[in-house]
């Protein structure tokens, strides 16, 4: 073989070059370079629990640094059913239907090589988590955008009727969604409910900001729609709730069918979740109380509307979301042509980092708009909103 034809094999595979680093990353990178305050990233870097935190100290002095079976320990499996039960009334064999993953985002990767082929099309709602698109492309299988309806992001059922083909296999809900905060309603859930039953679809639910709700407004678990609980993979996690995205704890809960090939694509992609932070979680799981979740609702709605006041004080249009914590804004006096240019001017004026909405949507839409993170620490949440002020 030539020299040429053999570095002609030398190459990128065909997804490679359509796959970019996120411009949630690109801006958190950008604003550690210049020091500045990060609402891009929802690194959420509030306090942790003290009984999760002590508790994880205590599991890598007693030794629990090994790995664990490919789906969690049985301690932090049966928290975990357990909580599913006390808050929705579903019920989960710790055994059989519950998987502990490497961060939620593990449990997507899972559930579509367990569940999905290359092909497949995966219906998405619109602004859209993108890591939700790109984990979804990277398997070869294909997200179809639905778009939602602004200026409060209701569902077009029409709209999401008509982009069922017969390649669809599966319906990707995220609520409370990231980017826009939107909390889908009961009647909506059961729209999508029914179209699932009525197409026999899988849905991949998305709950990790379940207990960030605000202003009254209530999550509804879709599994616990009749006839949904057998077709539904709800995903979720710790890193939210408990502060700790960088621990990379989440879990699936699913029927008994669809959860063996879950948790044998997680042991080949991740062997396990992290060891001591599994038996911190269980901790959390069982010693706080109910009044925990409730004040990190009323925590976050405080900062919610310390940002939105900062915000419309800095020009730009901005509505409460109902629920997790971003903030998705208009930047139309913003300098730039794009929303990723008025972002990094931003960035450069004030030091505050935010996410271009063009990142949330498909090709030529979202240019008018930035999200914002307001999951952070008083102090550094306050000096960002003195920032924005200047503006």
């Amino acid at each position: 073989m030539s020299t040429a034809s053999a570095a002609s094999r030398l190459a990128l595979s065909n997804l490679a070059p359509t796959t970019f680093q996120s411009e949630i990353r690109a801006m958190t990178t950008e604003c550690d370079r210049i020091g500045g305050i990060n609402l891009a990233q929802g690194v959420c870097d509030t306090p942790i629990p003290g009984v999760v935190l002590e508790a994880a100290h205590e599991a890598i002095r007693e030794g629990n640094n090994i790995y664990t079976r490919c789906d969690g320990i049985a301690r932090l499996r049966q928290a975990i059913a357990a909580k599913q039960r006390r808050d929705y009334g579903l019920e989960y064999d710790a055994e059989r239907e519950v998987m502990v993953a490497s961060g939620a985002t593990a449990g997507l990767h899972a559930a579509a090589m367990a569940l999905l082929n290359p092909g497949d099309e995966v219906l998405l709602f619109e602004p859209c988590y993108g890591y939700h698109v790109n984990t979804l492309k990277s398997l070869r299988i294909q997200p179809v955008l639905v778009a939602l309806a602004e200026p409060d992001w209701q569902l077009d059922v029409d709209a999401l009727r008509a982009a069922v083909t017969p390649r669809t296999r599966a319906i990707l809900l995220n609520t409370p969604a990231n980017p826009s905060g939107k909390i889908f309603t009961r009647a909506e859930t059961e729209a999508v409910a029914q179209l699932a039953i009525e197409h026999d679809l899988f849905l991949i639910t998305d709950e990790i900001y379940e207990y960030f709700v605000y202003d009254g407004a209530q999550h509804i678990c879709p599994a616990t729609l009749p006839g949904m609980r057998e077709r539904t993979i709800v995903l979720s996690g710790f890193s939210k709730t408990f502060s700790i995205t960088g621990w990379r704890l989440g879990y699936a809960t699913a029927d008994a069918r669809w959860m063996p090939a879950m948790g044998h694509f997680h042991d080949l992609t991740y062997v396990c979740a992290p060891a001591p932070f599994q038996h911190a979680a269980a901790a959390g799981l069982e010693q706080l109380p109910a009044s925990f979740y409730r004040q990190l609702a009323a925590d976050h709605q405080q900062k919610r509307e310390r940002l939105l006041g900062a915000l419309r004080d800095a020009g730009m249009e901005a509505t409460a979301p109902p629920g997790a914590y971003y903030i998705l804004a208009r930047a139309s006096r913003l300098p730039g042509n794009t929303a990723a240019e008025k972002a990094r001017g931003l960035l450069a004026a004030t030091g505050v980092a935010a996410v271009a909405g063009s990142a949330f949507f498909r090709p030529g839409r979202g240019e008018d708009l930035l999200r914002f993170c307001f999951a952070k620490k008083d102090d550094e949440l306050d000096e960002a909103c003195a920032r924005l002020r200047q503006l």
